[in-house]
């Protein structure tokens, strides 16, 4: 089958490898049908490693898809304790947790110590035709979410986890540093549970113009001290909660300027270079509490009824789609964000036999 692998940093190709073993017990076989590029994955092209997991070579990234149960093993049962048959068409959680370590039976999958991630050294990604997962990691999608929804309900889980950990109540104040995917979908996520005012702060106009499409006010970080901006359209006061929604790095202290005192700060950005640095005093002198938010757990139902219910768009955030042979431009692009880029779809829809 035709998968794209990274063979070094900025390096993809597209390789022919062999067809994934038939399903297990438990398991399926996905033909793959919509992937997204997100920005966990840029880290990766860009520098073979995230955090500090490094990537031996070679490796086939991608963790946001979705596509169509081709086969199955036996007794597959899905994310609702419902079989899973050939030819349902699937959303795919890419995380594979143990289900027994300490984190996962306290209620927290995303903190599992033995956790399994598509797309994560040692674990190959969805930038396949074929992929083979546990039955249980898969939620059918409603006949009015398309395979690019479906793949778009990944980041959409992880804005819906920092929306509710950071436990808003109705009419507080939020800013959301870094007007990415996973931005703009926190900022539609916190005007759902009834924040506001909302700003965004963000250094590209078209990803601005979104957020203010999505009811946010937009600052842009180069044209003036957004803390101080905020601080003059709240009364001096800062938000209630702000969210750290882009590579970290500055973004941090950013947000903690513009945080009220007693406020909370959101981490939710990846750092390119795995470091986070905060000015002690700023933090101490608010009593600021940090949160860091690690993925998602339990978020593919609401997910799913939000964006079917038309209450959350998905849609609107995606660009760019190219199909799987392309896949290296597409990582190109979006890298380098050209074309006005906000969300880039590998399309497997239409896959040679």
């Amino acid at each position: 089958m035709r998968a794209v692998r990274l063979h070094g940093p900025c390096n993809l190709r597209l390789d022919d490898i062999p067809e994934p073993e038939r399903p297990g017990p438990g398991e399926v076989m996905i033909g793959v049908r919509a992937v997204g590029i997100c920005g966990s994955d840029l880290h990766t092209y860009r520098n073979a490693r995230i955090g500090d997991t490094a990537v031996p070579f070679p490796l086939i990234p991608g963790h946001e898809f979705s596509g169509i149960v081709d086969d199955a093993g036996e007794l597959p049962t899905d994310a609702n304790g419902k079989p899973l048959l050939p030819g349902t068409r699937v959303a795919v959680d890419p995380a594979q947790p143990c289900g027994k370590c300490e984190m996962c039976l306290r209620g927290h999958p995303n903190l599992c110590t033995q956790l399994h991630f598509c797309g994560l050294y040692p674990d190959n990604g969805a930038l396949c035709e074929r992929i083979r997962v546990p039955a249980s990691t898969c939620f059918p999608l409603p006949d009015g979410l398309d395979a690019a929804a479906g793949a778009m309900l990944e980041p959409l889980g992880v804005a819906l986890h920092s929306v509710n950990l950071a436990r808003l109540h109705k009419g507080d104040s939020v800013s959301v540093h870094g007007g990415g995917p996973i931005g703009l979908l926190i900022l539609q996520a916190a005007r759902l549970a009834g924040a506001g005012p909302l700003f965004v702060s963000e250094p590209l106009s078209w990803r601005r113009e979104l957020a203010e499409r999505f009811g946010a006010v937009t600052l842009d970080p180069a044209a003036g001290d957004v803390p101080r901006a905020i601080a003059g359209k709240t009364g001096g006061r800062g938000v209630d909660v702000a969210f750290e929604a882009g590579w970290a790095g500055p973004l941090a202290q950013e947000a903690a300027e513009t945080v009220r005192h007693g406020g909370t700060v959101m981490l939710v950005g990846i750092p390119e270079d795995d470091g986070f640095t905060l000015k002690h005093s700023t933090a101490r002198r608010k009593g600021l509490t940090l949160l860091f938010v690690r993925r998602m757990k339990h978020t593919y139902p609401e997910a799913i009824r939000l964006v079917e219910r038309g209450l959350v768009d998905v849609a609107s955030l995606i660009t760019h789609r190219f199909p799987l042979e392309r896949a290296p431009e597409a990582f190109a692009l979006n890298d380098g964000y050209l074309d006005r880029v906000v969300k880039v779809i590998i399309d497997l829809r239409s896959r040679p036999s």
